[in-house]
């Protein structure tokens, strides 16, 4: 296997980590709203709080350099452009079938989807906010803004635990760090997973004290399991989480790599590759999975949790391949012509590795 099939498939699998958590997130919140119950996973998701959405922002940076320097009109029609594009066609879906079909409220999901143009709408935030990052990164890199320079103000915003009521601002504030630092970081954490590769023994060593540490502080004093959002210990204080965030990520990195050498989980590798198509299409049957099976009278929390999460992931991905098979509806994860800025490239496949 070349190195850059290698590079791609730690890659990969950090993305495969990322959606994981994600989704394991939204299962677990998603149930305690419900029930008000707390089960296995919402300790999992505790333990992960730190760095499970840094790490999908920083993961997403880590092939910036490639393309930073193509003109704005390349560069925005595979980082601007194609994020929005399913951000706008997906929140349309979301909207229009949970608002104005399932709560018959066709005005209201005429509000929410002007106010989506300005507030990233539910999950599809992070997708929103990629396109922003991605666009401001490239002015800064265009006005030669020193790399260290825009870090360091980067990590003084999501210090400052900023809450001007805009999620917008707020979200960047809270992430725009991470994102630039997969892009100055990049060549140490390809370097970092590649010494994990080699040296194994050093790296599982490595990841057993970190976590022992994570554990320590998101478990501190002031940590407060909740049944939708759980509060950290001291891991939650401006700096050690944006410590912690970054050496998180850096050891979800080095898991990656250590993942790849196993055969038996290629299978997080390939879900990792179509990430954004579980991303953009879990939170429906996430919803609809939920009420069902609690009229069902399944409402242990671990179990509820863990099947809601299961047909969430894997749901996207049946609809991906029927897409596939039949050719109808791959708008839903493919850019048609119309969406790409003239005279750019065809990149079509949402699920295609970031370039």
């Amino acid at each position: 296997m070349s190195q850059a099939t290698n590079r791609l498939d730690w890659v990969d699998m950090a993305k495969g980590l990322s959606i994981f958590l994600v989704v394991m997130m939204y299962a677990a919140s998603s149930v305690g709203e419900d029930t008000g119950g707390v089960g296995a996973l919402h300790w999992a998701i505790a333990f992960a709080t730190p760095f499970r959405m840094p790490e999908f922002f920083l993961i997403s940076g880590l092939f910036l350099s490639q393309v930073i320097g193509r003109t704005w009109s390349a560069y925005a029609d595979r980082r601007v452009v194609h994020y929005l594009y399913f951000y706008v066609l997906w929140a349309l879906i979301h909207i229009v079938f949970k608002v104005g079909l399932l709560a018959t409220d066709p005005v209201g999901a005429i509000e929410q989807i002007a106010w989506a143009v300005i507030q990233p709408y539910g999950v599809l935030w992070f997708i929103y906010m990629l396109a922003v990052v991605s666009a401001v990164t490239k002015l800064l890199a265009d006005l030669s803004a020193p790399k260290w320079v825009v870090f360091a103000i980067a990590a003084i915003l999501q210090m400052a635990t900023i809450e001007t009521g805009s999620y917008l601002v707020d979200q960047f504030a809270e992430y725009f760090v991470f994102f630039y630092s997969g892009y100055v970081l990049a060549p140490h954490l390809f370097r970092l997973a590649g010494w994990a590769g080699d040296h194994v023994a050093f790296a599982l060593v490595g990841l057993l004290v970190w976590a022992g540490l994570n554990a320590a502080l998101v478990f501190s004093p002031g940590f407060e399991m909740h049944p939708i959002h759980p509060v950290m210990g001291l891991a939650g204080l401006p700096g050690a989480h944006l410590v912690l965030a970054l050496v998180g990520t850096a050891a979800l990195c080095v898991l990656a790599a250590l993942l790849t050498r196993l055969p038996f989980m290629d299978w997080l590798r390939w879900m990792g590759s179509k990430s954004l198509v579980i991303y953009v299409a879990f939170v429906l049957p996430m919803g609809i999975s939920r009420t069902l099976l609690i009229k069902l009278g399944v409402d242990e929390p671990t179990i509820l949790s863990l099947a809601i999460m299961a047909i969430s992931i894997v749901s996207p991905l049946v609809l991906y391949w029927i897409v596939q098979r039949i050719g109808f509806g791959r708008f839903l994860f493919e850019r048609p012509d119309w969406a790409h800025l003239p005279g750019t490239s065809r990149p079509r496949v949402v699920a295609a590795p970031a370039e």
